[in-house]
């Protein structure tokens, strides 16, 4: 066997190491399935095996799940020559394979352990639960869980049954619909492993425990089982009542996987084990063919990877080695982006006007090592050398020598030129300088350097050492050399590149603009502030509009307005949503969550609501909304920013569909379940989504009108990756 390896003892007991030929970590491939039922097939059948015991035959894990590139290329889809009703059974027979190899290895009548020294995650757990018994070593750091529904999945290898079985539908429930994990302790208290001991003796313990019984059968296989809160137990009903209304509560319905977890659940465990898990495989199959699923596995897994891998980075240039950066501003943003450096291990020097900003954006790196130290996360040790790596200062002199220079003063463009013209002065030729600004053209910004094929935008998002997207702006004259540097400078750090091309407010601020934009523009219309705010909660994004706008402040919008307004010209045209942005800032001076007055107030105990005053700015005229009503609001915050991404692409603003999918939910957190704005529109189909932008378009005006580039590919017939995707986002479609 290529993935198994095997070694029968003195004692009767099969040792079988699991080791992926080719892979750094264990993934479920078909060869994986193929071989596991050959595996079973032989425990079964060879009378001088009197159990086995199966581990990894790596060192960083036992198994991180199902191969999901498998998966997203749909190399489990049927064959398309074949009639509906064989497609449908040939389907179910891939689908069920594991599940089928898997559920015979738990009644071969030979007791199984597993031994985990490393994590299990999805298929991994979901392998180690089909055996009798599971010991794990004592690694607080070991992760076990069933992570699918974060990308759009639900376990299919007998996870939705197995784990409520073992340890009760209730505690199970958290695991399975928000892929929550647990450690070795966690999972010893909930009774998911039976022992855990140090390290290295996993395979000692776990044969043991073979060797004393030798009758071992599931739980769930002894006459008589009962799941002890199923959905008709004194306790069980409310689990699933409850469970339902949480669910409905927290996902407005939008993830066909959560809804199919709970189904899978509920109805399977009245049943017995072998059915159940034929109810599984047949919500998981019903599940993998939705547009939500194929689009989330390819953004939130696919995309997501080879991005954070470099995908986009130019070819041919050596690696860019970052050892050390000068950041220009110590507010939020600058004294955000000198932690995650110093967390890598790059020299950080934090200018700003004063020794006082330059200390106070400093000691922000120190509030988040002393939590991580506080909570056993990190070393004191540790984080001393991690800020010892952090020079707070005022003088341009320490820009010498820095590999790179990370703009992130205010959004002017003079006090910006400043900064350049004093850090290019102490730069090497090689260096790069990279604008930290959110709006504002990076080949305007160009001008004010000496260099401008070293200048390059890269965009952080608030707060960085949260948020895992970075985006690199191309000016006119910036190299490709430049923007390789770039790129190896944000896998550096830790963080997930996309690439764009100029323009004012790049791709992810000018299309965010639009969501907290229609949200004022409904305002404007009279439309009542809570039912526009639990409007955009039942989009699936983050927060709300207004709310939103609170966040980023609505002083800054104002700002970007008026230098937009100087920028244009005559050109420029104020939108109902603009004139409610200047009337707050400048008629009563609501600026937004940071003066704990915008469109909410903010109380000292950290509460928040609308501000009732706000009818005094805008009078309501729209105080209820029905189904068809939300509908129409829920489609206008969506379609908004998925027609600037349309418009994007039209101008060569982006040019990938990876980069815009990940861009719109890693950046501003357009709706996951959609796999990004991309998918929403190749999702919904590209006809269908011009004619909905049309009708919006003749009842709201011209910001819904569909581009060009939309209709042409309507009438083609077309979908976004098939037209701009490359070779590698083709195949992920």
């Amino acid at each position: 066997m290529e993935n198994f390896k095997t070694n029968l003892d003195a004692d009767g007991v099969l040792h079988i190491a699991f080791d992926v030929p080719g892979k750094t970590m264990n993934t479920i491939t078909a060869g994986v399935m193929k071989e596991m039922g050959e595996l079973v097939a032989e425990i079964k059948s060879n009378e001088a095996i009197k159990g086995a015991v199966l581990f990894s035959g790596k060192d960083n894990g036992f198994c991180a799940g199902a191969d999901l590139g498998e998966i997203g290329s749909g190399s489990m889809d049927a064959d398309q020559k074949l009639s509906e009703d064989d497609k449908l059974k040939q389907a179910f027979e891939r689908g069920f394979s594991l599940n089928r190899s898997l559920r015979a290895l738990e009644t071969c009548g030979k007791p199984v352990a597993c031994a985990l020294e490393g994590l299990a995650l999805g298929g991994g757990l979901e392998i180690a639960l089909a055996c009798h018994y599971r010991v794990a070593a004592d690694n607080p750091k070991i992760q076990f869980g069933l992570p699918e529904a974060k990308v759009g999945l639900l376990p299919g290898a007998g996870g939705t049954q197995r784990l409520p079985r073992l340890i009760g539908v209730m505690n199970a429930m958290p695991h399975l619909l928000q892929g929550t994990s647990m450690n070795p302790q966690e999972a010893l208290k909930k009774g998911v492993v039976g022992a855990v001991v140090p390290a290295g003796e996993t395979v000692a313990a776990a044969k043991a425990w073979v060797l004393a019984n030798p009758n071992a059968v599931a739980p769930w296989d002894v006459k008589g089982y009962r799941v002890k809160d199923g959905p008709y137990t004194p306790g069980g009903g409310m689990t699933f009542v409850g469970g339902n209304a949480m669910l409905s509560k927290t996902t407005y319905s939008n993830y066909p996987a959560q809804k199919a977890i709970m189904s899978a659940v509920f109805e399977g465990v009245q049943v017995p084990m072998d059915a159940a898990l034929r109810i599984e495989t047949r919500y998981f199959l019903k599940n993998m063919a939705s547009p939500s699923a194929k689009a989330m596995v390819r953004s939130l897994f696919l995309s997501t990877q080879a991005l954070a891998k470099g995908a986009n980075r130019p070819q041919g240039f050596d690696k860019f080695e970052v050892k050390k950066v000068a950041v220009l501003g110590a507010g939020m943003m600058g004294a955000g982006i000198a932690y995650v450096q110093a967390m890598a291990g790059i020299e950080s020097v934090l200018i700003d006007q004063s020794q006082e900003s330059a200390e106070k954006g400093k000691d922000y790196s120190k509030k988040l090592l002393d939590k991580a130290v506080s909570r056993g996360k990190m070393t004191q040790d540790k984080a001393d050398k991690v800020l010892a790596l952090i020079t707070p200062t005022t003088d341009y002199a320490h820009v010498k020598k820095s590999d790179l220079v990370i703009e992130a003063v205010f959004e002017n463009r003079e006090i910006k030129a400043d900064v350049t013209q004093k850090a290019e002065a102490m730069l090497g030729p090689k260096a790069v300088f990279g604008s930290n600004t959110s709006t504002l053209p990076i080949t305007g910004l160009a001008t004010a350097s000496k260099r401008p094929k070293n200048f390059i935008g890269i965009h952080f998002f608030s707060p960085v050492d949260k948020m895992g997207l970075v985006e690199i702006i191309m000016g006119k004259k910036t190299s490709q050399e430049t923007l390789a540097k770039a790129v190896d400078y944000v896998l550096k750090i830790k963080k997930t590149p996309i690439v764009v091309n100029d323009s004012r407010g790049f791709y992810t601020s000018r299309c965010f603009g639009t969501y907290v934009q229609e949200g004022q523009e409904m305002l404007a219309e009279g439309i009542k502030p809570a039912i526009i705010e639990n409007v955009g909660r039942m989009t699936g994004m983050p927060v709300p509009p207004l709310a939103m706008a609170d966040e980023v402040a609505l002083d800054l919008a104002y700002k970007v307005a008026q230098q937009t307004k100087k920028d244009l010209g005559n050109k420029w045209v104020a939108t109902p949503s603009q004139l409610i942005i200047e009337e707050m800032v400048e008629g009563l001076g609501r600026y937004g969550r940071k003066n704990k007055k915008g469109f909410y107030d903010y109380k000292e105990d950290g509460t928040k609501a609308i501000w009732p005053g706000l009818t005094s700015v805008v009078p309501t005229k729209v105080h209820e909304a029905d189904p068809a009503m939300v509908k129409e609001y829920k489609n206008r915050l969506l379609y908004r920013q998925a027609l600037e991404t349309a418009r994007c692409f039209e101008e060569g603003v982006i040019t990938d569909p990876r980069d815009a999918d990940i861009g719109s939910i890693l950046g501003w957190g357009f709706a996951p379940y959609t796999g990004g704005t991309v998918s929403f529109m190749d999702g919904i189909g590209i006809a269908n989504f011009v004619a909905e932008a049309e009708r919006l378009a003749k009842k709201y005006g011209p910001r819904f009108k569909p581009n060009k580039l939309l209709k042409d590919m309507a009438k083609k017939g077309e979908t976004f990756y098939g037209r701009f995707g490359g070779e590698a986002a083709k195949k992920a479609a």
